[in-house]
This record gives C-alpha cells, structure tokens and sequence, in this order.
C-alpha cells in the first residue's frame, strides 16, 4: 500500500514537473526565436534604397530613419500581437482581433473626428481621438456581443467585421463631405515609410501596456474562463474586461495614429502561439511579443525589396498572409467539428 501511494505521488510530481518546464520562458527555443529576430532587426537596419555606408550623410539617415523605422516595427509588432491575444482570451473566440472586431475602424472614425475639430492637429492629439474611439467601440463591441445567443467561433468575428463595416462607412462618408477622403486612404494603408525620428517615440508607451498585460495576466486568464468562473474564483469579470478593454484601446489607439491599420496580426500570431503552448497568458505573453515582433519585420522587409527601389505597404503583405492563415484556421475548426 505505501509503494503505490509513493508511485502516485511520484507520477504526480513528475506531471506538475512536465507543466512547468513547459511554462518556462527561458528554453532553448525561446532563446533561438530571440536569435531570429534580433537577426531581423538588422536585417531591417541595413535594407532599403539609400546607401548609408557610400555616403557622407549615411550616419545620419541610419539614426534618422532606419533606427526608429526598426524600432517601430518592434513595438508594433509586440502591440497588435497583444491585443489580440487579450481580445481572444476575453472573448474566448480564436478568431477575435482588433480588426476583426471593428476596433481599428473605431480608431479611425476618431482619427477623422479629431481633423475635423483641429486641421492640423499634432501626432498627440490624434493618438488620444484613437484610444478613445477604440475603446469606445470596442465596449459596443461587448455590447452586441452580450446580446447575442447564438455564440458559435465564426459568429463573433462576423458580428466585429459588420459593425466595423458600418463605422467605416460612417467615416468614408465624413470624409467625402468634408473632403479628407485622402486621410482616410492615407491611414488605411498601414505603412512605416514615414516613421522617423520625431514620428515614433509615442509607441513606447507599449511597453506600459506590456507591463500591465504581464502584471494582471493571472486576473485576464480567468476572465477567459467566463464570467461564472471568474467571479466564483473572486475576480471582478466586469472590472478585469474594462481594464483590459483599456490597455487594448492605449495600444491599437498609438498604433492607429502613428502607423496606420494592420490587420490579421493580433490573429496570426496568438492562434500560432496557443497550438504549440496552450492558453496560459503569463507563459504566452513573450513568446506572442517576440512572435509579433519578427512576422511584422519580416513582412516590411518583404515590403521593401519586392519591387525595390519602390515600396509596397507592409498592410499589404500582412493582410495576405493573415487571410491565408485565416482561412486555414477556419477549415482546422470545421474539420474538429467534423
């Protein structure tokens, strides 16, 4: 009888073992993953159609331009990455993301709302008009999102990209009344050929948000879990989906505005991420950074040489790759069902 309570307590402790080595951050392969996209980075560093190093002004340029276009991509990377894991884990739907959701619509009704107030409004000005119509949109979001019964995986996504259909009619139309249909253009294709220095250093306010989302990753992961479980486990479910609702909007509202709308990002990179390591926020939360991180420079440095000495938007080559993975988690979905 002891020999088998032994062999249970041993088969026990050699599972609790086996969960948190795989909790671990610090593995081989998150180390070799950092590897890649500091490899990206300088990559990203040295591509593009001025030669720094041939001349006399190269310097310049590199810490002009090329330092903070690779460092915005960084932050950005991380931003929208986590906004949409917090948004999946909130809503408990793989297929959520800022702009699946009609949040990045959102910011952008507030982009134009804050033209037509100030004409030549500052960078400062349009990031607070972006996080506050995102997360004024993303709580309508909640809203419908309560109301509705039927909550099958595509249901959800469908309702965010109709509301973010109609708010994107809502400011086109603004915008053809008032004649800023070329902001509007201008901030739908999402592009960081004009991120220089001067233009970028608000996305270190990302890194406030990555804080927080690590700081209350227990409380988040909960509220994952729906309302009746995180309220019998004593976390405040309404207050947790306001604050995280928040640091959702701060992000996408600074990306919105300095930027531009990348969409699928904050889809890709969580539902990649969630296959290979569950659901666990805290665990998930650097490998989601990291992931978004080198997807984002890849995709820009793409951007930037397939047609060079031209360059294409980098929404461009990330809305392709998001709609094919897209797809591809819709059909894994359909064939589980099956």
């Amino acid at each position: 009888m002891p020999k088998k309570t032994m062999q249970k307590t041993s088969g026990a402790e050699d599972t609790q073992l086996l969960g948190h080595n795989h909790n671990r951050i610090w593995t081989k392969s998150f180390i070799f993953a950092i590897m890649i996209v500091i490899a990206l980075g300088v990559i990203s560093l040295f591509t593009g159609v001025y030669d720094i190093r041939g001349q006399e002004d190269g310097m310049s340029m590199f810490f002009i331009t090329r330092v903070p276009r690779t460092v915005a991509l960084m932050l950005t990377g991380a931003a929208m990455s986590m906004s949409g894991l917090v948004m999946q884990l909130i809503t408990q739907n793989r297929l959520v993301e800022p702009t699946t959701t009609g949040t990045i619509e959102w910011a952008g009704l507030g982009l134009i709302l804050v033209y037509l107030l100030f004409p030549a409004p500052t960078l400062l000005q349009r990031m607070a008009g972006a996080i506050i119509f995102s997360f004024i949109g993303t709580m309508v979001f909640f809203f419908f999102l309560r109301r509705v019964k039927l909550r099958s995986s595509l249901i959800v996504p469908i309702i965010g990209m109709m509301l973010g259909a109609v708010i994107s009619a809502i400011s086109t139309f603004v915008g053809l009344v008032f004649q800023m249909t070329q902001n509007i253009e201008s901030w739908f294709v999402g592009s960081f050929a004009s991120v220089q220095i001067g233009r970028y250093e608000y996305l270190w306010i990302i890194v406030i948000v990555t804080f927080f989302i690590f700081l209350y990753a227990d409380r988040l992961t909960l509220a994952g879990l729906g309302e009746d479980i995180a309220t019998s486990l004593g976390v405040n479910y309404n207050r947790i989906v306001i604050f995280g609702t928040g640091l959702i909007s701060l992000a996408v509202g600074v990306v919105a505005a300095v930027i531009g709308n990348l969409p699928f990002l904050g889809l890709i990179v969580p539902n990649v991420v969630s296959i290979y390591r569950g659901d666990d926020l805290r665990s998930n939360l650097p490998w989601v950074c990291l992931l978004g991180m080198g997807t984002i420079t890849l995709c820009d440095i793409i951007s930037r040489t397939i047609i060079m000495p031209f360059e294409v938007p980098v929404s461009l080559i990330l809305g392709t790759v998001g709609a094919v993975v897209f797809i591809y988690i819709l059909l894994k979905q359909r064939r589980r069902k099956r």
